[in-house]
């Protein structure tokens, strides 16, 4: 499963699994059509694909499509906890307590709803294992002065979460990690009303460029896949170098 499927980063994870052989059920918030395209895509390689729609803010939504998997699609082995939410820059003095709310409602809670959910399907007797990666961000550490603390709060926390939740069922023969990102060549910039911000913040990457969605969906990938089977816990830097 990987939530945020839709577009971005979680679109061509989608994709880079599906082309490994993976079946993917992919979950998008709004954006359907492009959510169909993604399972389109997947479909093409020869993959199961589905999308469903969820807010993985709402408990009982998450409960439901987690209670209410394809049986085609064969058992949970793997969760990408990609879907969050980052609003448009702000400094902290003129922050709305509904905006900070709605952050971390997205990207904390939701992160553990479906980590909860995926761990109940994965754990013995249930399940026999699987892997969980939470999609983090280099903000988490920089902190985001002046342009969303909020979030970046909100991704130490799912840093926090990994690292926990990791060492909680690791004897259960389930493995969390996280990919932190940094400044990716996504639309996302744009649809937070700054355009520019890649121009911007470019030239403080020491490799000068931004990352692209397919080298992050690489770094995921590598987390669930058994090449990487004695690593969990871990927070893997995604970010050319900031």
């Amino acid at each position: 499963m990987v939530t945020g499927g839709s577009r971005g980063i979680g679109a061509a994870t989608a994709q880079m699994l599906a082309r490994s052989g993976w079946s993917v059920l992919l979950t998008y918030r709004a954006e359907r059509s492009d959510a169909e395209s993604v399972v389109a895509a997947c479909s093409g390689d020869g993959a199961w694909a589905r999308a469903v729609q969820l807010d993985v803010s709402d408990e009982a939504a998450v409960e439901r499509v987690f209670g209410n998997l394809p049986a085609e699609a064969g058992p949970l082995r793997a969760l990408v906890n990609n879907a969050g939410i980052v609003a448009p820059t702000s400094r902290v003095a003129d922050l709305s307590a509904e905006r900070v709310r709605r952050v971390l409602e997205v990207n904390v809670l939701g992160v553990l709803l479906c980590a909860r959910e995926a761990v109940r399907l994965m754990a013995p007797p249930r399940g026999s294992g699987g892997a969980i990666v939470n999609v983090s961000s280099r903000a988490a550490e920089l902190g985001s002065p002046g342009e969303y603390v909020d979030y970046a709060a909100s991704k130490a926390a799912v840093d926090t979460i990994t690292r926990g939740l990791a060492v909680e069922t690791a004897g259960q023969g389930i493995r969390v990690n996280s990919v932190r990102l940094g400044l990716m060549d996504t639309e996302i910039h744009a649809r937070n009303g700054e355009p520019g911000r890649l121009d911007r913040v470019a030239r403080s990457i020491p490799m000068g460029r931004p990352g692209t969605a397919t080298e992050a969906a690489a770094a995921i990938c590598w987390l669930l896949d058994e090449a990487s089977s004695y690593t969990t816990g871990a927070v893997l830097d995604v970010s050319g170098g900031r």
